[in-house]
């Protein structure tokens, strides 16, 4: 059994080390780069989903599967496409239907940026901005009902742009449930990693209990 944490856009694996740090049960704990994963392919949604999906095949099954943001939704299409490798789900600011003018505005926001920003997170600009824009048309509310195992949904309770998509997919998936962090905003897992680590921890544990 692992425990794998998928972090989001402008990230990397290295974000979650506070999170992963504060939870009393190391062992099987695993958190990818993402983006290295697609080095030297096109780097758009489906490259990402592709590489992410091969990496989580090779886990000890069953997982126990967070991510936040990006992070999220790659981890909810993968529980959807593999409902029976994944025990418990925790969706940490994420979205299930994209919000066109919120990618088209980080779109905007990235050009903005030089170059050396993109580094630490192994992208390039103009790659950042093409996996942001090749997100736009993904829909996920359609299958949400199908999802049977447990899931947690957390949102900073300062995050205004994906609250309101958290309250709705808790609402959405059968066996959800809704927790936010005070304090926090979207990047949950630095704002306030010692308290995602216990409602993470706290939810994976009832579910394996």
């Amino acid at each position: 059994m692992q425990r794998i944490f998928l972090h989001g856009l402008g990230q990397r694996a290295a974000d979650w080390a506070e999170v992963t740090g504060a939870l009393t049960r190391q062992e099987g704990v695993f958190c990818p780069d993402l983006f290295p994963l697609i080095a030297g392919k096109e780097a758009v949604y489906d490259s990402l989903y592709q590489a992410a999906s091969a990496c989580l095949d090779g886990a000890e099954e069953p997982l126990d599967l967070c991510g936040l943001s990006l992070g999220a939704v790659l981890a909810l299409h993968y529980a959807l496409n593999h409902p029976d490798r994944v025990r418990a789900l925790a969706l940490v600011c994420g979205q299930y239907r994209m919000p066109k003018k919120l990618l088209r505005l980080q779109s905007w926001l990235f050009r903005l940026m030089g170059e050396k920003s993109f580094q630490p997170m192994g992208l390039t600009k103009r790659d950042a901005i093409a996996l942001t824009r090749s997100m736009e048309t993904l829909d996920f509310s359609q299958r949400l009902s199908q999802l049977e195992m447990p899931v947690l949904v957390v949102c900073g309770e300062a995050d205004r742009a994906n609250r309101g998509a958290s309250e709705k997919l808790a609402q959405r998936i059968p066996r959800a449930v809704l927790r936010l962090v005070p304090g926090a905003g979207h990047e949950v897992n630095r704002d306030a990693p010692e308290a995602l680590a216990t409602l993470v921890e706290s939810f994976f544990d009832s579910v394996s209990a």
